[in-house]
């Protein structure tokens, strides 16, 4: 802060309340003096102006006489790391928070070389300096006991001092020294795990390799990077592969036989669990004139599945399936979720069913759960129904056209009156494929198409999911709901201001709609900011989570829902099938009342492991990209800014959706802000400006596919062409000092899709 002027050189209450909220760490009177000039007489005054702050509420004091503003954290304190964003920021909170209020925001420092990254669960002993009013950086002082990154996954190397291991993870700046006593049969290449030994204060950390997982050669080595990284387990417990390996074909005792009904599934041409089956025809109650009777059945997992069993622990340890482009991490056994519970064509499969019968207007006037017994007619693609609809059957869908094919549509189309009349958000959000040869090698990344066939089945399973909460509730059930809460007020109030500047008005009120979001976004289609806005309304939405208690899914507009469709791949539909049979009396493995006592945290677990898959899905998206780009190193790309943190720029490649990072370091010379409510890196001499969605063109500088990081560098711009960027054009590299970098840059939290349209394989249903 610049010192008072000579003509008026005692600070005012607000000068000095700026000084005590901008210092990174607590002052006092001496430094406040110090800063402003303060001496002799005046200090008295400064000392009432103190008082009267205090009074006020404006400040508080601590420890030696320390002042800082109120809710303001200590110097020094202990750190519980929570999270690492999409960004690869680590993020902690205090390890002791007893107010109801959120704890502010704190971004740790990258580590130490040698002191290895910072994993989500540990606790440090951290120094934090102070950002804004909720936001602090911190730096490790020690990790405490019982806490840190225990096992290692990465690459094993031969240096000329012995064995080396290259960790996989991106946030990993340095190696590891294996001695020949601990290489456990490891050779160069390999990927192994390793687990660290007692600290070494000399040299490189020590570790032993446990497990050698396959060759760095092997094309399958990406996603058992990003499955052993993450933790997903793979191999199921014996217990459980017993019980899956005794599970018998069903009959049709305690059942509803369903047979006599077409029923088809439709998933992605590479699917091969089939969870959920479909059928409609139209209702033939003269008092519902244009309505649609719907059958919706889906796999009986719960009758395979007993609570408290092995296959029941194993499913719930894992939470949910896991797809990657080569393999699947099933949530069960193969037994049961390629066999059993899979409703293949022709065979008889147990399910759980629901009639629904729909109006003109698309409402759900009234349904009916059973426990059946089906007998699929067909396994159909997307693309077959899709292709079928637009007139080119093939010699499966051909038969089925009249009886199912067209009044699957019909009833869609009437399903989507409704969606439209409530108002749902309504994302564009291109999803990546990577297509694989027989081999295992990279062929392609491309967008991934999307026909009304998939949409389709995303509004049955929709009417069937919101039917389930619907029944739940009307027997006083438990329920597991699946919650999409509203956006939160500031960053609704940051998002308002945002799209103001753009021409955009999000009106204010006390409740917003997501119909809102939407005719924005119909507003910005077409328009050169279209993928901004798209992407700013995103980052504003709040995680969809599973919990007990209901408030409803702001994303679909619905005020209740529940997942009810897919309980091969989640457990939390396995749940909800439990309650009904348990709430309706259709038989055995209904929900135990040790289990409904502790929805909360089944919930609060079910929620972590899709975070868990997601990063995992994630990370191998990114290797597999990364690879494939590996040998095209120094050549020029499209894409867009993608996100804008502290540390530089993630660009979006418009090719292939792959993202990397423009160190700010290499951007021209300048010190940059990070102007958070802009989403734009900020030059404070030039004023260059770099903003989210704008798009450039960059080179690739470097792909690492054992780490799935790429990294650009951002080429010549046109000014004239693109008046987001201000200023002159330079050139050289910024090097940004450690004050000047925590100076004003308040990190961007780029949030995940709620689950309303998040980026699935194909064979996932998008009904979240």
């Amino acid at each position: 802060m610049p010192r008072p002027k000579k003509d008026n050189p005692f600070p005012t209450k607000e000068q000095i309340l700026e000084f005590i909220r901008e210092s990174p760490v607590p002052v006092g009177k001496r430094e406040i003096a110090k800063a402003f000039h303060i001496s002799g007489d005046h200090r008295v005054q400064l000392k009432e102006i103190l008082r009267e702050l205090e009074e006020e509420g404006g400040i508080e004091k601590g420890n030696r006489r320390s002042i800082s503003v109120p809710k303001a954290l200590p110097e020094v304190a202990v750190l519980l790391v929570t999270d690492i964003d999409p960004d690869g920021e680590t993020l902690a909170r205090p390890a002791t928070w007893n107010s109801e209020e959120e704890p502010p925001r704190i971004f740790m420092q990258p580590e130490k070389r040698g002191q290895g990254a910072l994993a989500p669960g540990d606790r440090v002993l951290a120094k934090l300096f102070r950002q804004s009013d909720d936001t602090y950086e911190a730096r490790t002082i020690r990790k405490l006991d019982g806490t840190g990154q225990a096992r290692i996954v990465g690459v094993f190397q031969f240096g000329r001092d012995g064995g080396r291991i290259k960790p996989t993870d991106r946030r990993e700046k340095h190696e590891y020294a294996v001695a020949p006593a601990n290489q456990g049969g490891a050779t160069a290449g390999d990927l192994v795990v390793a687990e660290l030994l007692p600290a070494n204060r000399m040299g490189l950390k020590q570790v032993r390799v446990v497990e050698v997982i396959g060759s760095m050669e092997e094309p399958r080595a990406v996603s058992l990077i990003a499955i052993h990284q993450n933790g997903i387990p793979t191999v199921f417990p014996k217990a459980a592969i017993d019980e899956a390996e005794r599970a018998e074909e069903p009959t049709l005792e305690g059942r509803t036989d369903l047979r006599d009904f077409p029923l088809v599934t439709i998933d992605g041409a590479d699917a091969r669990d089939f969870d959920d089956a479909v059928f409609a025809e139209r209702d033939t109650d003269p008092n519902n004139e244009g309505g649609w009777h719907l059958l919706v059945a889906i796999a009986d997992v719960s009758f395979y599945v007993r609570p408290g069993s092995a296959l029941d622990r194993s499913a719930f340890d894992r939470g949910n399936s896991c797809y990657f482009p080569d393999r699947v991490v099933p949530m069960l056994p193969e037994n049961l979720s390629n066999e059993l519970c899979s409703l293949k064509p022709q065979v008889n499969r147990a399910c759980l069913a629901v009639h629904m019968w729909i109006d003109r207007d698309g409402n759900l006037k009234r349904h009916k759960f059973v426990r059946g017994l089906m007998r699929s007619v067909a396994r159909l693609t997307y693309e077959q129904v899709q292709a079928a609809r637009d007139g080119a059957p093939d010699e499966t869908t051909g038969p089925l056209m009249e009886r199912v094919i067209e009044p699957l549509y019909g009833a869609f189309e009437t399903l989507l009156r409704a969606r439209e009349k409530r108002g749902t958000l309504e994302l564009d959000l291109p999803e990546r494929q990577v297509k694989l040869s027989p081999e295992g090698k990279i062929v392609s990344i491309t967008v991934r198409a999307r026909y009304d066939s998939h949409r389709l089945i995303e509004e049955f399973m929709i009417a069937a999911n919101v039917a389930a909460a619907e029944a739940l509730e009307k027997k006083s059930a438990p329920v597991m709901y699946r919650l999409h809460a509203e956006p939160a007020r500031d960053k609704l109030d940051a998002l308002r201001e945002f799209l103001g500047s753009m021409g955009y008005n999000l009106a204010k009120g006390q409740v917003i709609r997501p119909a809102a979001f939407t005719q924005i976004l119909a507003k910005a289609a077409d328009t050169p900011e279209a993928h901004l806005v798209n992407t700013v309304i995103l980052r504003s939405q709040a995680q969809a989570v599973y919990g007990p208690e209901n408030i409803g899914h702001f994303g679909l507009a619905l005020s209740r829902y529940a997942h009810f469709t897919s309980p091969i791949r989640r457990y939390a539909d396995l749940v909800v099938h439990r309650s009904l049979v348990r709430a309706y009396g259709l038989g055995p493995g209904g929900l135990d009342e040790e289990e409904a006592g502790r929805l909360e945290q089944i919930g609060e677990h079910i929620s972590a492991t899709e975070r868990r898959a997601a990063t995992a899905e994630r990370d191998a998206i990114d290797r597999y990209v990364a690879a494939y780009l590996a040998d095209r190193v120094g050549a020029t790309f499209s894409g867009r800014i993608g996100g804008v943190t502290r540390f530089g720029l993630f660009i979006t490649l418009d090719e292939t959706g792959a993202d990397g990072l423009v160190p700010i370091s290499t951007l021209p010379q300048d010190f940059y802000d990070h102007d958070e409510k802009s989403h734009a890196l900020v030059g404070r001499r030039w004023g260059r400006v770099y903003r989210l969605g704008t798009p450039v063109k960059v080179r690739l500088a470097e792909a690492d596919p054992i780490s799935g990081s790429m990294v650009f560098e951002l080429l010549e711009r046109d000014t004239e062409d693109k008046p987001w960027l201000a200023g002159e054009e330079g050139g050289g590299r910024a090097r940004l000092t450690r004050s000047t970098a925590r100076r004003g840059r308040e990190k961007e939290t780029p949030r995940e899709p709620m689950g309303l349209n998040r980026p699935k394989p194909p064979r996932r249903r998008r009904e979240e």
